[in-house]
């Protein structure tokens, strides 16, 4: 990084002192940065070896669903209220 000491601008505005990247590092950085990313993108294994060496072929995936759906406990009947005598709503007094 380039350091940039302080100095007066042409109108009179103050620059304090500063460090900036040099021309071109940007682009350089972005490049190295997008290749780190490909890198540790691709890095993982493929899943066509194993630490064994032994040679199991994985599963397949199947379906471990059951139709039709049927929940437990569906036909049971509503809930009832728990009073049975008249309740006033007019609560107006």
């Amino acid at each position: 990084m380039v350091r940039v000491r302080e100095y007066v601008r042409a109108d009179g505005t103050r620059v304090r002192e500063h460090s900036r990247w040099a021309a071109g590092a940007r682009r350089e950085m972005s490049v190295l940065a997008t290749i780190a990313v490909v890198v540790v993108g691709f890095a993982g294994t493929s899943g066509s070896g194993s630490a064994d060496g032994s040679t199991k072929q994985t599963p397949r995936p199947r379906s471990t669903a059951v139709y039709p759906v049927k929940f437990p406990h569906w036909d049971r009947p509503r809930p009832r209220p728990t009073v049975s005598y008249p309740i006033p709503w007019d609560r107006s007094h």
